[in-house]
């Protein structure tokens, strides 16, 4: 099968995690409502269960819940599950968003009594709202400063009891004050293909599309065990079916419509793809320098390291070593290339270019 057809429209990837408009719309309509419904992560799911059971039982607000995870994965409609097992409502802001102390304090004083309040990207908060936060956590107050100078007064604020879901990406960068403050941690796994599949099948019964099971397969295959990304991926592959098939998502379908859109077997689009081929072809496997390796794409070294990367890593298509990126041979089997002969690996024209260009 060709992989040169011309690259997917837009500038959002079709396997990236971070959601875009469209995805924020449709996963509106196709999150679960409680707990049962909630597809994967079966661990996250029965202690979350027995921490809200045993609050609705005490009659009180449920401990602080800290997520954290990919993008993707169903932090926030965790959030809102968590929310609709406790008859309470929701508060929904970010850390970016939070930027001053004053931000905070008028978010946690308007809270009613038992609200959940869901924190995104809590680690991006700013410091200073960040150690008011400690106290709210804890003691469910806040000290608001009156004035400026000498004659400032720091006024007690009691607030209600209430729930606080924070969510992230990088759990190592909150500081341990604050880890330390939620009775409730749980980090979210990458989905198997056969939760992915149920995703699927679940997805396209309330889109209203026709899916067979090998058509199914074949996108939970390609999703980077993200149910963001299968989601994405069957509204593309339904377009193509109902364009240029008839209806049905069938593998065969799938395959096509995939392959007009870059995303191959595994799940790499062009840019993962062009990654290792330059690893490959041009550098014999490596290892090769981030930046050099950059350069041969075309592309910025962050875009590189923080897009491409993690997937190929985790795939086990390539490695981080001290001298420098490496393909493993699964990479070289992908692409269908025979790897150098044994002691040939830097034999390529950028053999030894990570002494130059750094690592």
């Amino acid at each position: 099968m060709s992989w040169e057809e011309p690259p997917a429209e837009g500038g959002q990837r079709l396997v990236g995690p971070a959601a875009d408009r469209e995805d924020l719309a449709v996963e509106a309509a196709l999150r679960p409502r409680d707990l049962a419904e909630f597809i994967g992560q079966s661990r996250v799911r029965e202690q979350l269960d027995l921490v809200l059971r045993a609050a609705r039982a005490r009659g009180g607000t449920a401990d602080h819940v800290l997520l954290s995870g990919a993008p993707g994965l169903g932090k926030t409609t965790l959030s809102m599950i968590i929310a609709a097992e406790m008859a309470a409502p929701i508060r929904i802001t970010s850390g970016p968003a939070i930027q001053h102390a004053g931000d905070l304090a008028a978010i946690l004083s308007s809270l009613a009594e038992g609200e959940v309040l869901f924190l995104d990207e809590i680690h991006r908060m700013s410091r200073p709202a960040e150690e008011m936060l400690y106290m709210a956590m804890e003691d469910f107050r806040v000290d608001v400063i009156v004035g400026k100078g000498p004659g400032a007064t720091a006024i007690p604020l009691e607030l209600p009891p209430f729930t606080l879901v924070g969510a992230t990406t990088r759990a190592g960068l909150l500081p341990p004050p604050l880890r330390d403050r939620f009775g409730f941690t749980a980090h979210m796994e990458f989905y198997a293909p056969t939760e992915l599949e149920r995703v699927v099948h679940r997805s396209a019964t309330l889109l209203d599309v026709e899916v067979t099971g090998d058509g199914a397969a074949e996108i939970a295959g390609r999703s980077r065990g993200t149910p963001r990304i299968a989601n994405r991926l069957l509204r593309r592959v339904r377009d193509y079916a109902q364009v240029r098939a008839d209806g049905v998502v069938t593998r065969e379908a799938a395959e096509r419509a995939l392959a007009v859109y870059e995303v191959d077997e595994r799940g790499l689009d062009r840019l993962d793809r062009a990654v290792l081929r330059a690893l490959l072809q041009l550098f014999g496997g490596g290892p090769v320098g981030l930046s050099t390796l950059a350069v041969a794409v075309g592309e910025e070294s962050e875009t590189v390291e923080e897009v491409a990367e993690p997937f190929l890593v985790r795939e086990g298509l390539l490695a981080r070593t001290p001298r420098g990126r490496v393909a493993t041979p699964a990479a070289w089997r992908h692409l269908g290339l025979a790897p150098p002969a044994a002691g040939g690996q830097n034999a390529g024209p950028g053999g030894g270019q990570e002494g130059l260009f750094g690592t």
